[in-house]
């Protein structure tokens, strides 16, 4: 096929240029005042899909932030890929971070620095571009739908329902997705689990208002310190989860299993080094690639209250506030655990504050077998361009909205990212290779092939 690497050489700085064009749009879904550039990047989408080549693209409603459908069929008898992406992204804060404007994409060191740049903008357009290039070169074997969501960064809650509504709509065997990583830039990785989600926000109230902290420290509970007791209490001193119930259903993994995943490249010393930390830190008895992997979590990824201004204001605060995620191993349900932590810490908060728990976003964990053809498909496909066979592993991070895909669409998914640990998504600095775009679309149009070729 060395007209996939003759078409990506004559049409790369093209692709930069439209990628740069999308990733221009500050698409943050988790504010409101971006509503108006959520539909611009959707328009953008529309108009990507059409020019690569669907027959046809829309932007469909939602009760949220609009899906961005496309198709081209071109045989009825044979199998229909559907690919999915989002084109929303996390906040830039704290924008004092970047080196250089998040929404103003910048080349350096090889590697395209912004938000978007890897997740999921960078990797979700190398689908467009490998669609336009089996389009443009008469070797598209499969039919295509795009599926592309501006909610996933909240936890895609409008797109079950969607999925209902246009069940018929959006038939397939098999969805492809990229918005997962690699091991590293030579060892091609295919994601075959993801962890769950439960997203909580926790507020803590003590006194009716603010409280000078001399004359009522002491005498008054600081819903601050109290706040920080209860979050300290999730975990005990070997980092295992105090909730009750909440280990109730997770699976323990067999040696076997766990036999194979130590047998992943992987750097103890290297990973510590990137991170700039002397230790790692986690649940005891575990690996550090388990306890991403099949081990669940909780984590704080906010917390604030009193005053955090410059210089001194010695308050007592009315309220104090925190974000908490628990990271689920399949056949945890994340409405259960949501109603287990509501319960648990509502139940440890002394008399003296009151507690308002609330379940922001969630979803279920998903495991994507190794013997299905979606994965012979994308093994064989990795092992083309890398020249080597890909690892099976499980990634610790979460896509809620792909298990809600098998439940109501019955459709498994494959996930064939290209991400690097490097990359910094969610982070300051968001970045992503050059040479993982390329390869992305470069491994893309292999994997339809010997789809289409095992489908028959």
């Amino acid at each position: 096929m060395e007209h996939v690497k003759k078409y990506i050489e004559e049409n790369k700085d093209r692709f930069l240029d439209e990628l740069f064009g999308l990733i221009r749009i500050p698409s943050i879904s988790s504010e409101s005042a971006r509503k108006d550039d959520m539909m611009k990047a959707a328009e953008y989408w529309k108009k990507s899909m059409l020019k690569a080549g669907a027959d046809k693209a829309e932007i469909m409603s939602t009760e949220g932030n609009p899906v961005v459908y496309g198709e081209k069929m071109v045989d009825p008898s044979a199998p229909t890929v559907l690919v999915y992406g989002h084109y929303d992204v996390m906040p830039v804060d704290p924008i004092d971070l970047w080196e250089t404007d998040p929404f103003e994409p910048v080349i350096r060191d090889g590697k395209i620095f912004a938000r978007g740049a890897d997740d999921d903008k960078g990797q979700a357009f190398m689908h467009a571009k490998a669609f336009e290039l089996m389009v443009n070169t008469d070797t598209l074997p499969c039919n295509v739908k795009f599926m592309v969501e501006g909610e996933e960064e909240i936890g895609s809650p409008s797109l079950g329902k969607f999925c209902e509504e246009h069940k018929e709509l959006l038939t397939a065997d098999v969805i492809l997705v990229s918005d997962t990583g690699m091991i590293a830039p030579d060892i091609p990785s295919i994601t075959t689990g993801l962890r769950g989600l439960a997203y909580m926000e926790v507020e803590v109230t003590g006194p009716n208002k603010d409280l000078h902290s001399g004359l009522f420290g002491g005498a008054v509970a600081n819903p601050i310190n109290i706040l920080t007791k209860m979050i300290a209490s999730l975990t005990d001193d070997d980092n295992v989860i105090s909730i009750p119930g909440f280990y109730d259903d997770v699976e323990d993994i067999s040696d076997t299993e766990r036999a194979e995943m130590a047998k992943a490249p992987f750097s103890l010393d290297e990973y510590k080094k990137a991170l700039d930390i002397d230790e790692v830190w986690g649940e005891k008895g575990y690996s550090t690639n388990e306890r991403t992997g099949i081990r669940p979590s909780l984590d704080v990824n906010g917390i604030w209250g009193g005053y955090t201004g410059e210089g001194a204001k010695t308050v007592i605060a009315s309220k104090a506030y925190a974000k908490i995620s628990m990271r689920l191993v399949p056949h945890q349900d994340h409405i259960k655990i949501a109603e287990l932590f509501e319960k648990h810490f509502v139940s440890i908060a002394p008399p003296s504050v009151t507690v308002k728990v609330t379940a922001l976003h969630g979803g279920q964990g998903y495991v994507s077998p190794t013997d299905m053809v979606a994965y012979l498909a994308a093994d064989k496909a990795y092992t083309e361009v890398y020249g080597k066979k890909p690892v099976p592993v499980r990634s610790g991070g979460s896509i809620p909205i792909i298990s809600t895909f098998e439940e109501i669409l019955g459709i498994k998914s494959i996930l064939m990212g290209f991400g690097l640990e490097s990359d910094a998504i969610h982070s300051p600095n968001e970045n992503y290779p050059l040479e993982q775009f390329f390869n992305g679309i470069e491994t893309i149009p292999y994997f339809y092939k010997y789809y289409a070729e095992m489908m028959k």
